[in-house]
């Protein structure tokens, strides 16, 4: 399962660093998309909105104040769904997801790897 991880951070502290991990030791397709060159077991971090196809599942590590950036990129990448992980859900980017048909999850990536229930 292809699942695109939008601030993706170098700093093995941060949470979105250790989604990744967890998600390619799952066995998902993961790409870090972050702001900050590095890489993340190897993975090394894109940068900007490149076009992804086939994706999943996306799971935010961006706050909603920065997050209105990539509403139409993440829309047009038409994913199955978007997790929104604690601090950064959204009202307005879930209802518009909503709109476009995409399920919305506010939940942790992390705890959704390690229950089972990603």
């Amino acid at each position: 399962m292809k699942t695109l991880v939008i601030g993706a951070s170098p700093n093995t502290s941060r949470f979105s660093n250790k989604a990744v991990r967890l998600l390619k030791l799952y066995g998902h397709d993961v790409i870090p998309l972050g702001i900050k060159d590095g890489e993340i077991d190897e993975l090394k971090i894109i940068k900007g909105k490149p076009e992804i196809h086939n994706v999943h599942t996306v799971t935010l590590y961006v706050g909603p104040a920065r997050q209105s950036e990539y509403y139409d990129y993440v829309i047009g990448l038409n994913p199955k769904r978007i997790i929104f992980n604690p601090g950064t859900e959204n009202a307005e980017f879930i209802n518009m997801a909503k709109e476009h048909g995409i399920e919305t999850v506010q939940n942790c990536t992390l705890v959704m790897l390690n229950s089972d229930l990603f």
